[in-house]
């Protein structure tokens, strides 16, 4: 594939393209930019200006004098202003000193080169050599108030994919105060769209919700200091005949891990503007000559592949390009944790005991969750308090983990570096050190309270702890959980007009602590957690190839969670478990291989006291490793299809499949939550498959062999006891919360 960015010097026109994508670019006539295309690659010519719609309209206000159809209100633009014409709603504000919030940015020079920058203290995408992209960055100046906009553009080389971000310098000696400032804003040209979002709360996390666009704002956002279980920072625009493997669609993804919104206005002359980026609500950023402001980076993708296609480019980027270091590419370990097993109730010899039967199964690592620390008994006291208790580990974390690695396994161990609970000796020593409002009454969430990470001290001071714990025991993994949002911002340690700058200060220091701690321990898998999925971000992933995806560990509800993750996020950074029956969150009875037939579509674990299940179910468990250790390669580096989701229809079924890069093997899954009687014939068509291959189908009903395009075509039968009288008993494999796997390969020649 090839990539390019050309500049047309008569047109004044700017052409990002590669193989699959074009995205055009135009300096308009009063030095500002506006909005020609983006979809579908097209040739390039020298001129697109007829894309540029101009005409009279009545009570335009128009820039020039003379001119009555040069109104900005009516033009599609690159990132808009408020206040000179356009009534729309503006991707960033500037206050003056002289209180105005009116700017022009005119387009002053450019540059193109090979590759692509980095963001300081922020998270992005990346190329790993100058071939892989090209980018431009286009500067443009307010002479009035001395101030630059950087808008940088970068175009992949391989991807359907253009990545964003906007930087503001200040020149002016009398400062300015930066109000919003969007990652990406961007102008089409109708409004024929449906919008996804992926919305939930906790332990219903990332559901996909479809509304048609309307006139006016439709909007996501939080406003809760992380990116939240309730919204995602992405949404998706689909023609309403797209579905999951064909048809437009368009997707936006913030790489960020704060506040944030994403906003989709339609005009009355149904152009849609489409925006997402740091909240400006609690936003205030004050600029002093010579200082700046960098917004985080937005992805923006295309595909005529329908959902399947976006959500592609999406896992490909952010599996290869977005998360990095050691465990980028490797497949990942099959744990345990014990929170399910014991929650806070636990000692030594109980570890052990749990760890020795996990080795037994086959099982990989051993994860210590919470309750290892201080004194600490429930979640009223001690986080700060990042040293061992010695009543339940009377050798420290060192003696544990050396004892479980003498067993042949890895150890990891959790942490909640962000939180306080006023029972400590870090809260005692440092009360200033939360974040709290003096004179009002402080919130709390599960007992505890927000660390302000706005301030370098206290990150340096969690380094510390942290760095100590890690560097004296054999530590292979660490799960950072975070387990409440943010109230009463206020940070003791900054001054009046500092305070609009507390939330997205806090999250560069949480990123700079993520930084310190992947470079000093780059053999560290890092999994991020947040009371489940409530900061599983782009953002994140850059420092943690995985995220606990929800707290909710029920089978038949992971399979709304984990699917409504797929729209962004890959397999390879959903941590998804097998849990105990009944469920601990919903306390359903689900069978063990229905559990496991979910949670392999993931990075695999379990989170149940293996010591109280059968030798039957302990068997079953061993066979599982084994399924998993063989297939791990394919399912979290595959290339992963939908084929049923559980929100459409009446919810009852699920599908999806991975098939390898070479299309040599495939994995399907299919899962029923109820029985059904005497439905109808049900046949599935899968995808991704290679037509003219003679596949090998192996699952636990049938082994027969298919060709590609029967597979593809005419579909895979999967009629079960339901399409018909079940008048047979239980075996296991009718009834309620049911599910199969397929495994296909290809035929040896």
């Amino acid at each position: 594939m090839s990539v390019e960015i050309i500049y047309h010097e008569e047109s004044k026109e700017f052409h990002l393209y590669n193989d699959k994508i074009s995205y055009i670019i135009t300096v308009l006539k009063n030095g500002e930019l506006g909005q020609l295309y983006f979809g579908r690659r097209l040739r390039d010519r020298e001129s697109f200006g007829h894309l540029l719609e101009l005409q009279r309209r009545p009570m335009a206000t128009c820039a020039f004098p003379g001119d009555l159809s040069f109104s900005m209100e009516h033009i599609r633009q690159e990132y808009p202003s408020w206040g000179h014409g356009d009534m729309r709603y503006p991707a960033y504000e500037i206050e003056q000193e002289s209180g105005s919030r009116i700017t022009e940015f005119e387009y002053k020079t450019h540059r193109i080169y090979a590759g692509k920058p980095g963001l300081e203290g922020l998270p992005a995408t990346y190329a790993e050599s100058d071939e892989e992209a090209q980018t431009l960055e286009i500067e443009l100046e307010d002479s009035l108030i001395q101030t630059r906009l950087i808008l940088t553009y970068t175009i992949f080389r391989n991807h359907p994919a253009i990545a964003r971000n906007a930087r503001f310098v200040c020149g002016l000696t009398g400062g300015i105060r930066l109000n919003s400032a969007m990652s990406t804003s961007l102008d089409l040209p109708d409004m024929d769209y449906e919008m996804i979002e992926l919305t939930g709360a906790w332990s219903r996390e990332r559901s996909v919700r479809t509304r048609r666009l309307e006139h006016g704002v439709q909007s996501i956002h939080s406003m809760r200091g992380c990116s939240s279980s309730n919204y995602n920072p992405f949404l998706a625009l689909k023609r309403p005949n797209a579905d999951e493997n064909c048809g437009e669609v368009y997707g936006f993804s913030l790489v960020y891990s704060g506040n944030f919104i994403a906003q989709v206005e339609v005009d009355t002359y149904h152009v849609t503007r489409v925006m997402i980026g740091i909240h400006p609500n609690g936003f205030q950023w004050s600029m002093n000559a010579g200082e700046c402001f960098q917004t985080p980076e937005a992805v923006m993708v295309y595909s005529d592949t329908g959902l399947n296609g976006m959500s592609h480019t999406f896992h490909e980027l952010y599996r290869t390009r977005l998360a990095r270091g050691t465990w980028r590419d490797r497949v990942r370990p099959i744990l345990i944790n014990n929170w399910e097993a014991t929650y806070f109730n636990f000692n030594e010899e109980k570890i052990m005991s749990l760890a020795k039967t996990a080795k037994q199964l086959g099982i990989e690592l051993f994860v210590l969750d919470d309750g290892w620390f201080g004194r600490r008994d429930d979640d009223t006291s001690s986080l700060g308090d990042w040293y061992p208790d010695e009543r339940k580990l009377p050798a420290g974390i060192k003696g544990i983990a050396e004892k479980i690695k003498e067993l042949g396994m890895d150890f990891g161990l959790w942490f909640e570096p962000e939180m306080v609970n006023k029972d400590s000796d870090l809260y005692r020593m440092h009360p200033d050190w939360a974040l709290q409002t003096p004179g009002r009454r402080t919130s709390h969430g599960r007992n505890q309270m927000v660390l302000d990470f706005s301030r370098e001290e206290v990150v340096d001071y969690i380094y510390s702890m942290m760095e100590k714990i890690l560097g004296e025991a054999d530590i292979s993994y660490v799960k950072w959980d975070m387990n409440r949002c943010m109230t009463e911002v206020f940070s003791a340690g900054k001054n009046a007009d500092e305070q609009g700058k507390v939330f997205h200060r806090y999250i560069l220091g949480v990123y700079r602590l993520y930084q310190r701690l992947t470079d000093r321990f780059p053999e560290v898998m890092f999994e991020s957690c947040a009371s489940g999925g409530a900061r599983f971000d782009p953002g994140m992933l850059y420092y943690a190839p995985q995220c606990w995806t929800s707290d909710d560990t029920d089978a038949m509800e992971r399979l709304k969670i984990q699917y409504g993750t797929s729209m962004v996020y890959p397999l390879s950074s959903m941590g998804s478990h097998v849990s105990a029956s009944p469920n601990h969150q919903l306390k359903r009875i689900t069978p063990m291989h229905s559990r496991a037939n979910v949670a392999y579509f993931g990075t695999f674990g379990y989170e149940l006291d293996l010591n109280e299940l059968t030798n039957e179910e302990k068997e079953a468990i061993k066979n599982q490793v084994i399924f998993m250790k063989e297939h791990r390669k394919l399912i979290q580096q595959g290339t992963f299809y939908r084929l049923i989701s559980p929100f459409e229809g009446n919810g009852n079924e699920t599908a999806w499949m991975v098939v390898s890069s070479d299309k040599r093997e495939a994995l399907m899954g299919y899962y029923r939550v109820l029985q059904e009687v005497n439905v109808g014939y049900r046949r599935l068509r899968l995808q991704g498959l290679d037509e003219n291959v003679l596949y090998r189908t192996e699952s636990s009903t049938e082994n027969m062999e298919y060709f590609g395009d029967e597979l593809l075509h005419a579909g895979f039968v999967i009629s079960d006891e339901s399409c018909g009288e079940d008048s047979g008993t239980y075996n296991g494999k009718n009834g309620d919360y049911q599910s199969r796997l397929y495994y296909f390969q290809k035929c040896s020649q």
